[in-house]
């Protein structure tokens, strides 16, 4: 373990980049399939297809997602069928690309047993108490004036800011859930992404912080997360948001600053809540929701005009009493 007297870390979202810059037909020899392209055309890393990026291999396996992958900023489209390579990208072909996506990350990122409860690769910043009974994997970066509860679990790769309050029993880092169905079972899709916390976040008692399938999924600075709270793989979570206990965050999810989430609040994955918005507890959030309003109720809706509705469901009686009356 290495404590560093300054410390800093790097905010911006990273992908799952391979240590050193591959050669397409290197990647598909790794993975035993077919290319289209170059020999030596550059693949840099993996990513999903929501944050590709030039240099990055993109997976699909379904024709309804054809285009979508082939026209993405991905130059490199691991695809289950031989279709007409854009102009500047390349096409890996395979019979199965989940499982060869899946290949990918267990070469680039492979799981590294630990033997110690903190990791010698890890880096702690100067005046950061970690509490009994923690577990810090490899490469894990924690900065300055933190504090970690006992019992807490941070996997490999996580990074954590400055002035970061962690309670006990919360874990950082376990992989996202998504499974692919198989005649035999599911099929988890591997995750090789990281868990990034900035600065002055404070997290609850048994939360779980799932880490990115390439990406980061990210806490950002001055959010208070309360106990039980769970976030989902690859979500971004703005600045100085408030977070209520029992909330569960889907994958995807963009929660932009300044958010309320209340009390056992859900989420639908890839939705967007806007900057400032409020919504209330047991909210179910199916769709994106514009910024600096107040939101309620399944399907949600803005605050106004549900309690409206529900005053109206109130009154049926009475109207049913009136038509009564009425015919008489």
């Amino acid at each position: 373990m290495h404590q560093h007297s300054e410390f800093c870390f790097i905010r911006k979202s990273i992908v799952m980049r391979f240590h050193s810059p591959q050669k397409l037909k290197t990647i598909a020899d790794l993975i035993g399939s077919a290319f289209v392209g170059p020999e030596d055309f550059e693949v840099l890393g993996t990513n999903e297809i929501h944050m590709v990026k030039p240099g990055d291999i993109v997976f699909v396996n379904h024709p309804k997602y054809y285009d979508k992958a082939l026209q993405s900023a991905a130059t490199i489209i691991l695809i289950n069928k031989e279709v007409a390579c854009p102009e500047g990208k390349a096409l890996l072909i395979s019979d199965d690309p989940f499982r060869d996506f899946n290949k990918l990350t267990k070469h680039f990122r492979p799981f590294q047993a630990s033997n110690s409860a903190i990791s010698d690769s890890a880096k702690i910043g100067e005046g950061t108490v970690i509490q009994p009974n923690c577990f810090i994997g490899h490469n894990v970066q924690i900065g300055k004036n933190c504090l970690i509860h006992a019992n807490v679990t941070i996997y490999d790769n996580t990074v954590i800011g400055d002035n970061v309050m962690i309670h006990a029993g919360t874990i950082l880092g376990a992989d996202a859930f998504y499974y692919k169905k198989r005649p035999e079972g599911f099929d988890q899709l591997l995750s090789g992404g990281r868990v990034v916390i900035e600065d002055n976040v404070g997290i609850g008692a048994l939360c779980t912080i799932d880490k990115g399938v390439t990406g980061d999924t990210t806490i950002g600075a001055g959010t208070k997360i309360d106990n039980q709270v769970h976030v989902g793989h690859d979500t971004v979570i703005g600045k100085k948001c408030l977070i209520a206990s029992q909330t569960g965050i889907a994958g995807c999810v963009v929660i932009e600053d300044e958010v309320t989430l209340w009390g056992q609040v859900g989420t639908t994955s890839g939705v967007t809540i806007g900057s400032k918005a409020v919504v209330m507890g047991q909210t179910g959030v199916t769709k994106s929701i514009e910024g600096g309003k107040t939101y309620f109720g399944t399907p949600i809706e803005e605050s106004r005009e549900k309690l409206k509705q529900l005053a109206n469901v109130k009154r049926i009686p009475e109207i049913i009493e009136k038509l009564k009356q009425n015919d008489k």
